[in-house]
């Protein structure tokens, strides 16, 4: 029997960090890569706006069901299986939506690229709970912000360059590429992180007394609750400003792509602070920061709704929109997982469930009013944000939770030991 050498692991051991921040693109670039291609694709199937949309949710509630199907599997089963699986079954379903004949059967392929992208979306943000713990999870969570919202926003920029060579079909094929190039990565680089002694035991009885076990914690509750709804303001953002940029102000794809491009930066930078300043400072601090700030940029939707405003002030407003939700995303997800190590992947399969589910909930009202207004979007972002806030009450008398799972970890990982 081959046995790895000892380099061999380590350098193993240095990029498997790098490849759970890869694997967190399966969401953001699934969902948004093609949209600027959109009102093209809706022309091209004889859709009307409102249901082209639904290509946006249908992929964003299979990106939520895949969580919670994939992360309980990756605790009982471990990571790898499930990861591999779930990454061959995206590229299948990417070409099937690039072969689509029409707009019923491109938003089914979508659900069902979703249900695949899923799991490697879970299987990061539980193995890095497998390998990391204290301040270095909040690092990791911070750095997983980063990448994933430097996807969510690049991949418009990436879908417009791209439009200048090919249609949406081909866009979707670029997709079945870049999940051909993880699948070599995770083939070489990906070991299990979860060890037999650890995983979960009693099948789906266990996973629903998991589920219980979650669900009485107000304080997984709240932070879960208020990412559920600030991403439902971020994928509301997401769907609606494709037609606010392109067809409201006149932008074409690939002004669209540059004015997001705009948006790469301050996602990633403020997504870098929050980790630094979540580890530092105040965990749930950081958190209250940005829902303000996420706040301020819905209020500023709502008023280019009410009374036209120029372009800059509605770039400005996307951009502190989407900066303020990846302030929170550390904090909350620290808050949410820090907790539960031995249950990590049904924890975080909970949170991804919400957040892409009820952002899945929320694109399609910005489409009500048709491609040119920007008060629907105002107002569904608006809301999210209220709600959002409300669910931070649920976090006010909270333990110290960061250092009461790091002595637990401790005790778990002695308990462990052979």
């Amino acid at each position: 029997m081959h046995t790895e050498s000892p380099s061999a692991q380590s350098i193993r051991s240095r990029l498997l960090p790098s490849l759970l921040l890869l694997l967190t693109v399966f969401g953001p670039i699934s969902m948004d890569l093609y949209l600027p291609a959109l009102p093209a694709l809706t022309e091209e199937l004889g859709a009307v706006t409102s249901v082209a949309q639904l290509t946006v949710t249908a992929c964003l509630i299979g990106l939520a069901a895949g969580q919670l199907i994939a992360g309980p599997l990756s605790d009982r089963f471990g990571r790898r299986g499930v990861l591999l699986v779930g990454i061959v079954a995206y590229i299948i379903t990417s070409v099937l939506c690039a072969l689509s004949p029409s707009i019923e059967v491109l938003i089914l392929a979508r659900l069902v690229q979703g249900l695949a992208g899923g799991a490697g979306i879970v299987v990061a943000t539980a193995a890095g709970r497998d390998v990391f713990d204290g301040t270095t999870l909040i690092r990791f969570y911070g750095r997983l912000t980063v990448i994933g919202g430097f996807a969510a926003i690049v991949g418009p920029l990436l879908g417009g360059v791209l439009t200048a060579f090919t249609d949406w079909r081909g866009l979707f094929i670029f997709l079945a590429v870049i999940g051909v190039v993880i699948l070599m990565i995770t083939l070489m680089v990906f070991g299990e992180t979860l060890p037999v002694d650890q995983r979960t035991r009693g099948g789906f009885g266990q996973t629903l007394d998991d589920y219980r076990t979650l669900l009485r914690d107000r304080v997984f509750v709240g932070a879960v609750l208020n990412q559920g709804f600030l991403y439902a303001a971020l994928f509301a953002y997401l769907a609606g400003s494709t037609f606010v940029l392109q067809d409201i102000y006149g932008l074409t794809p690939q002004w669209y792509a540059a004015a997001f491009g705009l948006n790469s930066a301050g996602h990633m930078l403020c997504g870098y602070i929050a980790g630094r300043t979540a580890e530092r400072w105040s965990v749930p601090g950081t958190l209250a920061v940005g829902v303000a700030v996420t706040g301020l940029g819905s209020i500023g939707l709502v008023i280019g709704g009410l009374v036209t405003q120029p372009l800059w002030v509605v770039i400005v407003s996307l951009f502190a929109l989407s900066s303020g939700v990846a302030i929170t995303a550390p904090p909350a997800t620290t808050l949410a997982l820090s907790d539960y190590p031995q249950m990590a992947g049904t924890a975080s399969s909970l949170l991804g469930m919400v957040r892409f589910g009820f952002g899945g909930i929320a694109a399609p009202f910005v489409g009500v009013a048709g491609a040119l207004s920007m008060l629907p979007l105002g107002t569904v972002t608006v809301a999210s944000v209220l709600l959002a806030a409300a669910a931070c009450l649920l976090l006010l008398h909270r333990r110290d939770r960061v250092s009461g799972a790091r002595r637990r970890d401790e005790a778990f990982h002695s308990i462990s030991r052979p």
